[in-house]
């Protein structure tokens, strides 16, 4: 049997929690987890509400009580959420792995989607590393415009001679010249 003791919050600002006899376990309450995990006590709450997290324990004043445990799983749900996965979906997951059979099975799936989410993720990469480059281009030959004569109209820039005419226009400058 494990008996809680809740211990004094103390007047330093520091956070109030409650040991365990056994093991010796730190469990915090909402607002304690909310602020070493970044997030708000609602966040937790809905955390809650979608069966995504789970109180350790009551206290006797009927506060929720979490283990060490809760500010990992907060920090994973938070990078799958990094990784574009909606709460909805991060439910999912972890249904399918509650649910999942065999812990081979569970691994598997496990695997898989974040298989699908690397791929995915290193496509993004490469689009924005190509944006990246494009962004570059238009940024130096947008320079080049600081010489251009004051009073030069706008109209004459698709014929700009201080241009390389060799070198193509980025499609970021060409999409504003464009009517």
């Amino acid at each position: 049997m494990t008996v809680r003791l809740p211990l004094a919050r103390p007047n330093d600002g520091t956070s109030a929690s409650t040991a365990t006899s056994e093991g010796n376990a730190t469990l915090l309450q909402v607002g304690d987890l909310a602020r070493e995990s970044g997030k708000t006590v609602r966040a937790i709450h809905l955390y809650e509400e979608l069966d995504l997290l789970r109180p350790a324990a009551r206290s006797k004043g009927r506060y929720r009580l979490y283990g060490p445990e809760a500010l990992v799983r907060i920090r994973w749900i938070g990078k799958l959420q990094d990784m574009g996965f909606s709460l909805t979906d991060i439910q999912t997951i972890v249904r399918d792995w509650e649910d999942g059979p065999t812990a081979p099975g569970a691994m598997t799936k496990m695997k898989a989607t974040y298989a699908n989410k690397l791929a995915e993720t290193r496509d993004h990469i490469r689009r924005l590393q190509a944006l990246e480059q494009e962004l570059k281009a238009s940024l130096a030959y947008l320079d080049t415009c600081e010489v251009c004569e004051p009073d030069r109209l706008l109209s004459t820039c698709g014929s700009c001679e201080h241009h390389d005419c060799n070198h193509d226009v980025p499609e970021l400058v060409l999409g504003f010249r464009a009517h």
